[in-house]
């Protein structure tokens, strides 16, 4: 095991944690990027091909918990693929079940906040295609997040409030119409559909 994967590791995630994750990139000869921050996801995947090794990637800004939901997440997608190829879906039974396992190390080392693991419990009964399409763990995690000042959630916003969006785009929220939020954006009149969750600066023009 390497032990500068190790000391790398534990600046992203929990330093128990980090002998795990090593030693998986070690054994499926593995190979991880920390990415700038992607709005649409925190992790995603990609098999051998060409050449190229298994590849996982993760956005950077996440915190220690959330960083290490994402990339079991990932790492579960390569062992789904070397037992099963392109047979199953992507996020099917057998992904499933390997996500199901490989937290177990990390639940049992007793890495994660009480109110993580209860959240990761529940989480673990179904696991869904990503963490952050569950919102009562992405609210979890969050609550561990170091957020520059007046970041807030669009769901903890009024309605006909005005919001800023990457410190660009100005929106008004509107309803909430089942899982999101429709809100539009005030230079053009386009309609959006937000994430409760989605993190924005509240402003007044």
């Amino acid at each position: 095991m390497c032990m500068d994967n190790i000391s790398k590791l534990s600046t992203y995630i929990p330093e128990k944690a980090a002998p795990v994750i090593a030693s998986w990139i070690d054994v499926y000869k593995a190979q991880l990027k920390i990415t700038r921050r992607r709005s649409t996801k925190l992790g995603d995947y990609r098999h051998p091909y060409n050449g190229h090794p298994h590849r996982i990637s993760v956005n950077h800004d996440l915190n220690p918990y959330a960083f290490l939901v994402t990339l079991v997440h990932e790492f579960a997608h390569l062992v789904t693929w070397n037992h099963h190829g392109n047979n199953v879906q992507s996020h099917g039974k057998e992904w499933k079940g390997f996500f199901r396992r490989m937290m177990q190390p990390f639940l049992a080392a007793d890495i994660f906040p009480e109110d993580i693991r209860a959240a990761l419990a529940r989480y673990l009964e179904n696991p869904a295609a990503a963490s952050c399409t569950d919102l009562t763990l992405l609210r979890t995690l969050r609550k561990h997040d170091s957020k520059p000042a007046g970041t807030l959630a669009v769901e903890q916003l009024p309605e006909g409030a005005l919001f800023v969006l990457n410190g660009t785009r100005t929106f008004r929220k509107g309803p909430r119409l089942r899982k999101r939020y429709r809100c539009t954006e005030v230079k053009t009149g386009r309609i959006y559909l937000f994430n409760p969750l989605a993190e924005v600066t509240l402003t007044e023009k």
